[in-house]
């Protein structure tokens, strides 16, 4: 985390680096109304994201969650990217079994 964001994080002004993990509320707003007019518009588009949040966990389960169909990042961060889809994969067919 650069120097000048320590303090933000430290002081919780931000919960977590924004250069990493997505801002649902803001950011994930616009993504949201994003895929539901690239959908309406071409229902076989495939949307994904790509850069460090492409592999942050919270972000991989938002993308899931949004229905985007990939996530691309740094190598190194690809098995935590793998991880994170996997479990919202799980997580999402469990709440289909359970209604």
């Amino acid at each position: 985390m650069g120097a000048f964001l320590l303090p933000y994080v430290e002081n919780d002004v931000f919960a977590k680096n924004p250069f990493a993990t997505l801002d649902t509320t803001g950011v994930g707003q616009l993504m949201e109304i994003a895929v539901a007019k690239g959908s309406k518009t071409r229902p076989d588009i495939k949307l994904g994201i790509c850069g460090e949040h492409g592999g942050d966990p919270d972000s991989v389960v938002f993308c899931h969650k949004l229905g985007l169909a990939y996530v691309s990042c740094s190598p190194y961060r690809v098995p935590v990217a793998r991880l994170a889809a996997a479990q919202a994969a799980i997580e999402e067919k469990r709440a289909a079994k359970k209604k």
